[in-house]
């Protein structure tokens, strides 16, 4: 080894130990820069000046959607498609000082998601609009910034073009902003690639990809000293010296190995760190780290998906992006909230329909373990709306899909790309086929690990067979049924069902169980969402019937303002058609019964297509007193038992034959009513309904009591009327009002009735088949938080909440 190699070796070895000594956390070159930021919604011609007198906007912190604050109102623009939530046009600004000891750094703003057409100024100066609401983008600062004087941010969101989504997008900027401040030597804005080529139970390779951005006009030698964690072990690490040009970017490619890997999957979400440092002459000039996770993934038409070696099938469901009673604001603690549920309810993949979801729900679904199928658009150059993604597509579309797949390709969780939804490109024109193969192409080229699909609704014919041929796995929307017939005429397809009708649950399991080439079902969809308008729901006698697409449905659908198609509703509990998945999908789940509601007397009640009967948790039924009702009980066992007040009403048979559903006829007669599962004759496992009394008390539970004091988190309280046993009255209507002290606020109230037309943002709500639900956010302040909820004729609650920093 000659002096000059020595040398490096030993400068490497001493820079590797100051390293270690380091705690290397994004935080360190990110800053929060969500709060105190003015509004004005409306147009303001003089709104991006700095000299602008902006006293009289309105004081408040990000996230914020504007929408979901308005009144639902059959003239707003957005139509039903959109909620008929308002949307239009509105301005945010912010002041802040840099001191001058950030001369010479490189200053940026980092933006996760507004909602749309977002113009930046900075100290009066445009630098650029970004049309696609659901894409982050960074714009830089720097040479227009002022150093110990005040500096002017001015945001300008413009989703006045109506009507541009087929869904509630709300209006704003929904999720959060950063500064980030950077050495002019750097790690590039989603600089960092990791993957793990290599798998096995005693060794993993994982390979990073680092670009490193040298905005120096000389050329620069600098360390790149790479650490992989398990919490706090390091468990690899390698160093490397890497010469910049002048003005260049240049990814270095580094490979670890980890001894006895954790691997990720649903079932075990273990995770990594791995954290990069740039050092030049023992002074660090930036430090990154990204959590990953050590899985191998495998596609087949003849073993269908395989994670880690094990088969595994797609229980899956569409969500959009909508918080519900929130909107469209992506708060931390909502889309932790959102994956929680969709856990609960035991599905193990989500499909982002039809955009790129928020940075934390994807972290939320690494940690807790659920699959993605991260998608990018739901149409292309030909518009589903006169004012949507098809009037960018030309411009934007490398820009949204780079977006997209760098900032999330390291998300263990991401399983899968989604390019598109239902497009409107006809078949049989050339141009179809040209973009589906141009954009999987591109995807692919930023991203070769990871298969790409896009959702084909229609493709019966062989005139598809090339565009589902431009994917590496087909996705069918609602066409589970010609599965079979296309396999026959292309053994080789890799086939999932990208939507299905919640009807069709059954058949769906049955055959993504008896055919690896199938890999499952996502269905529409797993959480009820705003807009939509109508889609899932049930029509009584006298309603309206029709569909939010129809034109001659769009003023009869007032005041439904969301789909019911969810398995999960808007209050967060699960539906009898989410435990009956739940019961197919997973065997540890073995009995849950419901009862179905009867028909009015005057006439039967109709469903759309995306619609179950409605079915209920209640044996509280005083209008149907001796008159025969429907009792439907899911099962594992292969035989349940009915009893109703001890008295046995009757044992069926519900195994696979049966679909694992029993229903049981009986006259109505208040008391206790049970479920029993049976095997080998032997009662195994109950469940219980109860008829509730007279509506006296409400009961609070909040889903969490502590809360921290940042003025984002937030706490989710289920409102209950029982009765005086703590029974829940399911036809209990009462206006709940509520009350809030101390250290929080109300950030909105709701219940899961999709045509209740009150806002939000009020605070008093009725109750809707017995509950609501109050979502408290936090101050900024720590302390306590004291809710009280009453309502004229039953007894005050409250639940007090503690924040604290």
């Amino acid at each position: 080894m000659n002096k000059l190699k020595f040398s490096l070796a030993i400068l490497l070895i001493v820079l590797l130990k100051k390293a270690e000594a380091q705690d290397i956390s994004i935080s360190k070159r990110k800053q929060l820069f969500d709060y105190n930021w003015k509004f004005y919604l409306g147009d303001n011609p003089q709104a991006s000046s700095n000299n602008l007198n902006d006293s009289k906007w309105r004081n408040l912190n990000l996230p914020h959607d504007w929408s979901i604050e308005g009144k639902i109102d059959p003239n707003n623009a957005s139509g039903s498609e959109g909620g008929f939530y308002p949307t239009g046009l509105g301005w945010y600004r912010k002041t802040f000082k840099l001191p001058a000891s950030l001369k010479g750094k490189k200053i940026s703003l980092y933006f996760e998601g507004v909602y749309m057409n977002a113009e930046v100024f900075v100290n009066g100066k445009s630098l650029g609009i970004r049309p696609y609401g659901y894409s982050a983008f960074s714009h830089e600062l720097t040479p227009y910034l002022n150093f110990n004087k005040e500096n002017v941010i001015v945001v300008k969101v413009d989703n006045s073009q109506q009507k541009n989504s087929r869904w509630y997008s709300g209006s704003g900027i929904y999720r959060h902003v950063w500064m980030v401040v950077n050495d002019p030597v750097h790690i590039d804005l989603w600089g960092t690639q990791i993957t793990t080529p290599k798998v096995a139970t005693n060794r993993a390779t994982v390979e990073v990809r680092t670009s490193l951005k040298n905005e120096t006009s000389v050329s620069q030698m600098v360390s790149l000293i790479t650490n992989i964690y398990k919490k706090n072990a390091k468990v690899g690490t390698v160093a490397q010296n890497v010469e910049l040009p002048a003005n260049s970017l240049k990814e270095v490619t580094q490979t670890l190995t980890v001894a006895n890997p954790k691997l990720w999957s649903p079932e075990t979400p273990e995770l990594y760190k791995a954290s990069s440092t740039v050092l030049k002459g023992g002074k660090q000039l930036d430090a990154n780290s990204s959590l990953f996770g050590i899985r191998l993934l495998s596609f087949s038409a003849s073993t269908g998906f395989l994670l880690n070696g094990k088969h595994v099938i797609l229980n899956g469901g569409c969500v959009h992006h909508d918080n519900g009673f929130l909107g469209a604001a992506a708060y931390d603690r909502a889309e932790i909230k959102k994956v929680e549920l969709l856990k609960k309810a035991g599905f193990n993949a989500v499909r982002t329909a039809h955009n790129p979801p928020s940075e934390k729900f994807l972290e939320a679904c690494d940690s807790i373990g659920l699959l993605v199928m991260d998608e990018s658009f739901d149409g292309w150059k030909v518009s589903k709306q006169p004012n949507d993604y098809g009037k960018y597509f030309d411009q934007w579309w490398k820009e949204d899909i780079k977006a997209m797949v760098l900032r999330d390709r390291n998300h263990p969780s991401v399983f899968m790309w989604s390019t598109g939804n239902e497009v409107y490109e006809k078949t049989e024109d050339a141009q179809r086929l040209k973009i589906t193969e141009m954009l999987a192409n591109f995807v692919r080229q930023l991203d070769p690990t990871r298969p790409v699909t896009s959702a084909i609704v229609g493709g019966n014919s062989e005139s598809h067979d090339p565009l589902y041929a431009a994917h590496d796995v087909s996705g069918y929307n609602y066409n589970m049924h010609m599965a079979t017939k296309h396999h026959e005429r292309t053994p080789s397809r890799i086939i999932v069902q990208t939507e299905s009708f919640p009807k069709d649950a059954f058949y769906n399991w049955k055959m993504s169980q008896e055919n690896k080439y199938i890999l499952g079902d996502f269905v529409w969809s797993a959480i009820d969402y705003l807009g939509e308008t109508g889609i899932g729901r049930y029509i009584y006698p006298g309603e309206a019937l029709g569909e939010h697409w129809e034109e001659s449905f769009q003023k009869d659908a007032f005041p439904w303002h969301g789909a019911y198609c969810g398995d999960i509703d808007l209050t967060g509990l699960r539906k009898p058609i989410s435990h009956y998945r739940d019961l197919l999908y997973n065997e540890g789940k073995k009995l849950y019964m419901a009862v179905k509601e009867p028909n009015p007397l005057k006439d039967s009640i109709k469903l759309t297509p995306w619609a179950v009967w409605p079915s209920w948790e209640s044996w509280t039924w005083p209008e149907q007193t001796g008159k025969n009702i429907e009792v439907e009980v899911y099962s594992r066992y292969p035989q349940v038992r009915l009893y109703l007040n001890n008295d046995l009403i009757g044992e069926k048979q519900v195994g696979r034959e049966q679909e694992f559903k029993a229903t049981f006829t009986l006259p109505y007669s208040p008391g206790l009513l049970k479920a029993v599962g049976v095997l080998n004759n032997k009662e195994q496992q109950s469940t219980f309904l109860k008829t509730a009394g007279k509506a006296t008390k409400i009961r609070l539970a909040a889903d969490r009591t502590k809360l921290k004091a940042n003025g984002q988190d937030l706490s989710y309280i289920t409102v209950e009327v029982t009765d005086k046993d703590g029974n829940l009255q399911h036809f209990a209507d009462n206006l709940l009002t509520f009350n809030i002290k101390g250290a929080g606020h109300i950030a909105a109230v709701g219940n899961a009735n999709l045509k209740d037309p009150d806002s939000y943002v009020l605070n008093s709500r009725k109750a809707w088949k017995g509950r609501a639900t109050v979502i408290v956010k936090s101050a900024q302040d720590a302390g306590k938080i004291v809710l009280e909820v009453s309502a004229p004729g039953l007894a005050k609650s409250a639940i007090t909440i503690n924040s604290t920093r």
